[in-house]
């Protein structure tokens, strides 16, 4: 199935297939935008960083603070709901991240942040949020779309993720330059050859961990600068593959997680669990890795891992999003669905109007 043109191409009929082959595209043109954003001096001085985001439009600050959390220098908050935190103000940096420009969480949070005297960025393909930013001579990144042809915020990650790195790095929060960004559109090239459905099964470790996945609910674990990319890689699962799928961190999972292995019987035949690993990781995560692997075989509970391989952080974060694309689209596939259509959530926002 998953090396049948024909039949993937029957299924993905919004073409998710290729905004996660326009990955690059995204991030180039997303870059190319965010050197015209004009952004006050004044942004460079402050205290806290907030990031408004539902869903997809979260998704890139996630992976921005765990990649850069050793370089950024002021608290990060991630924000997924109508207000901004009681403690933003004069001094805070809020980036209100919408794809669509439409969703009334953010909009309604960042007009709380506003009369709350924050700095505010904004970054989305329009709508609302962009008509209220130029109405408000806020600072907004737009971008096309173009290059996200089924639609989903949750493919465009490209935008959202370098978006707001390129914003952040205008005002001196976060460092990544030209070489960089080079490196990471040339790692996610890679593996997109590696993981893209030209790529047959038996050399294709996408295609292989979608197989896996099937019937059963998946956990991502990862750790340190790739906590971010479990989070993603979850949520796609649940909008792509509409399969109930989460993650988990090591080492906090060590903590908890491990005595819920014996119940229920069933998890034996039902779960999953995907263990993302690299070599960058402390020596003291990898080895909870090895013993949290122990424990998950003595269970009898199905796992597979990954090990990255690429040479820096920020490039790994590129592999595994790459990576989890691939796998939340080929799961869709072998479940016979289309992996754009989001019917329930659809449902749920036509309840939200009535």
């Amino acid at each position: 199935m998953l090396d049948n043109k024909i039949k993937i191409a029957q299924l993905d009929s919004k073409n998710m297939l290729g905004s996660i082959q326009l990955l690059g595209k995204q991030i180039e043109e997303v870059l190319a935008q965010a050197k015209k954003v004009k952004i006050p001096a004044t942004y460079k001085k402050v205290n806290n960083l907030v990031v408004l985001g539902m869903g997809g439009s979260a998704l890139g600050a996630h992976l921005i603070k765990s990649v850069f959390s050793d370089s950024l220098k002021i608290p990060v908050e991630i924000v997924n709901g109508y207000q901004a935190p009681g403690f933003v103000n004069e001094k805070s940096l809020v980036v209100a991240s919408s794809y669509s420009g439409s969703t009334e969480e953010i909009i309604s949070a960042v007009v709380d942040a506003k009369n709350k005297k924050a700095k505010i960025l904004v970054i989305c393909a329009g709508g609302k949020l962009g008509d209220w930013a130029k109405q408000n001579k806020i600072p907004v990144l737009i971008f096309t779309t173009k290059n996200n042809p089924c639609g989903s915020p949750r493919m465009g990650l490209g935008y959202s993720i370098f978006g707001q790195i390129a914003l952040l790095a205008n005002i001196e929060l976060l460092k990544l330059n030209n070489k960089q960004t080079d490196k990471c559109i040339k790692t996610i090239k890679y593996f997109q050859e590696r993981f893209g459905f030209s790529a047959p099964i038996l050399n294709n470790r996408a295609k292989q961990i979608a197989e896996k996945a099937s019937d059963r609910s998946v956990w991502f674990v990862a750790s340190e600068h790739l906590a971010g990319n479990a989070h993603i890689a979850a949520n796609q699962m649940n909008e792509n593959g509409k399969r109930f799928a989460g993650y988990f961190v090591v080492p906090e999972m060590n903590h908890h997680l491990l005595e819920g292995m014996l119940y229920p019987e069933s998890n034996a035949k039902n779960l999953l669990f995907v263990l993302i690993k690299s070599d960058l990781y402390d020596s003291r995560i990898k080895t909870r890795y090895e013993i949290t692997k122990k424990i998950l075989d003595k269970n009898n509970i199905l796992d597979v891992t990954y090990l990255c391989q690429s040479k820096t952080e920020i490039e790994q974060a590129c592999e595994v999003l790459v990576l989890s694309s691939y796998v939340s689209f080929y799961s869709a596939m072998l479940q016979g669905i289309d992996p754009t259509a989001i019917p329930v959530v659809d449902f749920f926002k036509a309840q939200l109007k009535k």
